[in-house]
C-alpha cells in the first residue's frame, strides 16, 4: 500500500511537470512518513526483492561501501549518512565479498539486494566483516576499481572490549555459558593474541591488504571515537569525500541523556540506534588493559604511518 501511494505521487508529479529535484524530495518526505505507518525499511524486516519500483529509479551496485570495522560504529555511521537526501542505504549487512557462498551467487544477486535509487543518489552498503577479510579487497576491486570506501575505526583496546560485550550479551540472551573478559584475553599468564577480537583490532595488518588494491585517497577513515562525541564534523568530512552537497546539519542530532549518546532527528521524526548499541562495557582489570594497550602500541604507530594520520588511541 505504501508504495502504491508513492507511485501515485510520482505519477502526479510527472503529469504536472514538477522539477525532478522537487519530486524526489517530496517522495523522500512521503516515504519517511510511510515507513512509520507501514513498518517498512526496518533493519529486521526489509526485503528489497519485494519492493515496488518507483518510476525513475533502479537498483545499483554501491558507489560507496562501509567496509568496517566491526564494533567501530558502522551502524551509527550508516544511520547518520541516511539523513542525506542524495544517499540511499542498504540497511542489512549483505556479506557478499567476505562469504564465499554469497559471492558465488554473482554481482546481479548482489545488486538485487540494493534499494532503488535515483541517478543523482549514491547507494551505500555496509558490512563490517569486509575490513578483516583477506578476500574482500580484491573482490571489491574487481567489481569497481574506482569505488570510494568508508572505514570507521576506534581505539583498538576499546574495540576489543566492545566486541567482547556484544558476544557476552548474545550468549546471555541465548542461554549459553559466558566467561569474564580476563579469562578470554589472558591465557596461561600471557595475552591471547589469537583471540579474534584482538586480531580484528590489528588495523595495520588489515589495511596493508586494502592498500594493495586501492589508493589511500579512495579510503576515507572516520574517527569512530569522535563520531560518538560530536557527529557533525565527521559526517561533513564524509560528505566532502563523496562529493555531496552539505545537507547534514547540527539540528539533525540531539543528545539522549538516558542512552548516553546522540540520536537522529530527520524529516520531523526522531530515532536512536537499537538498544543493543551503546551497551555499558564491563570493568576490566587494569593490568589486562595495560597489556592490551602495550600490544597494540606498535601496530597503531605502524597504522599511523600507513595512512599519514594519527589518532588519540591509548
Amino acid at each position: 500500500m505504501a508504495y502504491l501511494l508513492v507511485s501515485a505521487f510520482l505519477l502526479a508529479a510527472q503529469t504536472h511537470g514538477a522539477p525532478k529535484e522537487y519530486s524526489q524530495q517530496g517522495v523522500g518526505v512521503l516515504l519517511d512518513s510511510l515507513k512509520l505507518q507501514e513498518g517498512l525499511f526496518t533493519n529486521e524486516s526489509e526485503n528489497y526483492s519485494s519492493q515496488v519500483q518507483p518510476p525513475g529509479t533502479n537498483r545499483r551496485i554501491p558507489q560507496s561501501i562501509i567496509i568496517g570495522v566491526r564494533k567501530g560504529g558502522t551502524r551509527a555511521l550508516l544511520e547518520m549518512l541516511d539523513i542525506h537526501p542524495e544517499i540511499v542505504v542498504a540497511t542489512t549487512e549483505v556479506h557478499f565479498f567476505d562469504w564465499d557462498e554469497n559471492y558465488a551467487k554473482g554481482f546481479e544477486w548482489y545488486k538485487n539486494l540494493m534499494p532503488f535509487s535515483y541517478e543523482n543518489q549514491i547507494t551505500v552498503e555496509k558490512t563490517p566483516g569486509y575490513f578483516t577479510s583477506s578476500l574482500s579487497p580484491e573482490r571489491i576491486h574487481e567489481m569497481n576499481s574506482s569505488i570510494k570506501l568508508l572505514l570507521i575505526l576506534r581505539d583498538p583496546t576499546e574495540r576489543v572490549i566492545s566486541d567482547y560485550t556484544q558476544v557476552y550479551y548474545n550468549r546471555l540472551e541465548n542461554h549459553k555459558p559466558v566467561q569474564v573478559i580476563e579469562e578470554i584475553v589472558i591465557r596461561n599468564g600471557a595475552l591471547n593474541t589469537k583471540y579474534k577480537a584482538i586480531q580484528r583490532s590489528l588495523y595495520d595488518v588489515h589495511m596493508e591488504n586494502w592498500l594493495k588494491y586501492f589508493s589511500l585517497d579512495q579510503i576515507h577513515i572516520v574517527d569512530g571515537d569522535t563520531l560518538i562525541r560530536d557527529p557533525l564534523p565527521e559526517l561533513q568530512k564524509v560528505e566532502k569525500f563523496l562529493n555531496l552537497r552539505p545537507r547534514i546539519m547540527s539540528s539533525n542530532f540531539y543528545f539522549n541523556q538516558t542512552k548516553g549518546f546522540y540520536c537522529i532527528r530527520s524529516e520531523g521524526r526522531e530515532r536512536c540506534l537499537h538498544e543493543s548499541k551503546g551497551r555499558p562495557h564491563p570493568m576490566v582489570n587494569s593490568t589486562v588493559l595495560e597489556q592490551l594497550q602495550a600490544y597494540f602500541k606498535d601496530h597503531n604507530q605502524n597504522f599511523y604511518r600507513m595512512v599519514n594520520r594519527s589518532f588519540d588511541w591509548h
